[in-house]
């Protein structure tokens, strides 16, 4: 399928066309699926096909009829964006759904969804009665892959329920919504963000299969992903991998570095791509002699900006001449916007005050534009000036399910708020600083977050926290919750005055499902619930 015609056919016949082609790359799984408990962890294309046909029968069974909705809320793993593909292909309309959220947001989130089916596990069911909410109660039907549950039934008995030969495929204009997935939710309650084939595949995916010198996957590889399968992100992924045609496709569906490791020994990566918080676990494999790592070309990260600690230890780790760190910045409302290539020798220096991680990059050429605005009176800043970012892009979302006004108050005709903070350079570079909820006037908290992590190996992860009339707050993660009060004030000496640093563990950092730091629970926990200097408009 050439990438000018995937958006006409949609994810729900996306694996049965590559099937047809013989599609010849073997993907295999640090687990097996939620949805083929017995199946293995290696596959064909044809066999995901038929999983993905077989998958759609029993949704058909189960009571999802076209122009429905349905939700598909579980623990990570690609069978997500599978059950995506399958209900997209019996005309249904897919939300793929972390089940790391608490009951409190699936609640919401289901009942503006409003699903016909409701496809989940017994564990979230129980955290949801434990929190006196019934989530099997809001769709007409639930399925609970790993058993029965009160008011669910069994994949076996939807499995069982299902007619011979498969439902209809129906026609789908590119325009129209194909999936629903959702932010990260580091400010409160996920937003539902809507897709369609034209926007997730036409431009997005497009993007992911264009061969770029360099970061486009090649015939040879051996490709690991380790992302958020319930984000936007895994659909450009799957699309790309699909139509590239790499060697092996290794999907890891937890940050255990066990896993990882037992899975990267049988097939070491040329490739790596996973969540932040994912790769700072991993750290410890990375340096080990003869690491699983040693054959990676190119390392990924897109779900958040790394800490240049951390690039520089996996850059170390392979034994490549010349590996790369390809650090892509966008959000799950327009795709990626901009990417940038990182190196060992850029990352040579350490300790600097303006970290080279945030320094985003320059617009995807012919399909990105972007520019940096004043946040008050909306007008384009000089270069070097500091404002919100927004983005022009063909990928962006058609609306927020259930909340379209939040959505129209970050368009801008063609162009779309981002609610970054950042500048941008004379040669396009956007550098960016902190979310507008986030920010502290005069300073960047990401980047003396970068600046902590490289001056004190100790610190595993560092968040600075804001308010008016209060000093910014370190809350700081190491190994044992503790540091040296001379080790801190050597770190701190050059920098903006401080508050006294709040130590914890990296099991204390509130995270969602991506690993990115929930600040605004943060700042509840460690700063009694304090205001903001950023208005929260554009969260």
């Amino acid at each position: 399928m050439a990438t000018a015609d995937v958006s006409r056919f949609g994810i729900g016949a996306l694996f049965a066309h590559y099937a047809e082609r013989e599609q010849p790359t073997i993907f295999h799984l640090s687990r097996a699926f939620d949805i083929a408990p017995d199946g293995g962890t290696r596959y064909t294309v044809p066999q995901l096909a038929d999983l993905i046909g077989e998958t759609a029968a029993w949704l058909h069974a189960a009571g999802a009829r076209q122009g429905d909705r349905i939700a598909i809320v579980k623990d990570n793993h690609w069978d997500c964006t599978l059950l995506a593909c399958a209900a997209a292909r019996i005309g249904v309309l897919p939300a793929m759904i972390s089940g790391h959220l608490a009951a409190d947001a699936l609640e919401t989130l289901l009942k503006r969804l409003d699903p016909a089916v409701l496809v989940t596990k017994r564990n979230i069911l129980e955290r949801g009665r434990a929190a006196e909410t019934d989530l099997a109660s809001l769709a007409r039907r639930t399925i609970s892959l790993d058993g029965e549950a009160p008011g669910a039934a069994s994949l076996a008995e939807a499995i069982g329920e299902r007619a011979d030969g498969e439902p209809p495929v129906p026609r789908r204009d590119p325009s129209e919504p194909m999936v629903v997935t959702h932010t990260s939710g580091t400010t409160g309650v996920p937003k539902l963000v809507v897709h369609s084939a034209g926007t997730i595949l036409g431009t997005l995916g497009k993007i992911e299969s264009v061969r770029w010198p360099i970061v486009a996957t090649r015939k040879s590889d051996t490709v690991a992903s380790g992302i958020a399968f319930v984000h936007g992100r895994s659909i450009p992924w799957t699309a790309g991998t699909l139509l590239l045609e790499p060697r092996k496709a290794v999907v890891v569906a937890d940050g255990d570095p066990a896993t990882a490791e037992r899975v990267f020994t049988e097939h070491p990566p040329t490739t790596c791509e996973t969540l932040p918080a994912f790769f700072t676990r991993w750290e410890g494999l990375a340096a080990k002699e003869n690491s699983v790592f040693r054959d990676v070309r190119l390392y990924v990260s897109t779900f958040d900006a790394m800490h240049p600690p951390t690039v520089r230890r996996f850059l170390a780790a392979s034994r490549r001449r010349f590996p790369a760190w390809l650090q892509g910045w966008g959000q799950s409302e327009a795709g990626p916007l901009a990417f940038r290539l990182l190196t060992r020798r850029a990352l040579a220096r350490t300790g600097e005050r303006h970290p080279t991680t945030r320094i985003a990059g320059r617009p995807l050429p012919y399909f990105t534009q972007l520019e940096v605005r004043d946040p008050e009176t909306m007008r384009k800043v000089r270069a070097g000036e500091r404002g919100v970012v927004f983005a022009r892009t063909k990928g962006r979302c058609l609306t927020y399910l259930g909340e379209e006004e939040r959505w129209s108050e970050k368009a801008d005709g063609d162009w779309w708020n981002t609610g970054d903070v950042g500048t941008r350079g004379r040669t396009g570079a956007i550098t960016l600083l902190d979310r507008e909820v986030d920010t502290i006037p005069g300073i960047s908290c990401i980047e003396l977050e970068d600046v902590l992590t490289d001056r004190v190996p100790a610190i595993e992860e560092v968040v600075i926290l804001g308010s008016p009339n209060q000093k910014p707050l370190p809350v700081v993660a190491t190994a044992d919750g503790k540091l040296p009060d001379d080790v801190w004030a050597k770190a701190v000496a050059d920098l903006p005055e401080l508050a006294d640093p709040v130590y914890i563990t990296w099991d204390e950092m509130l995270r969602t499902g991506t690993g990115k730091v929930r600040r605004g629970e943060m700042r509840k926990r460690y700063m009694d619930d304090a205001e903001t200097f950023g208005t929260g408009r554009w969260t």
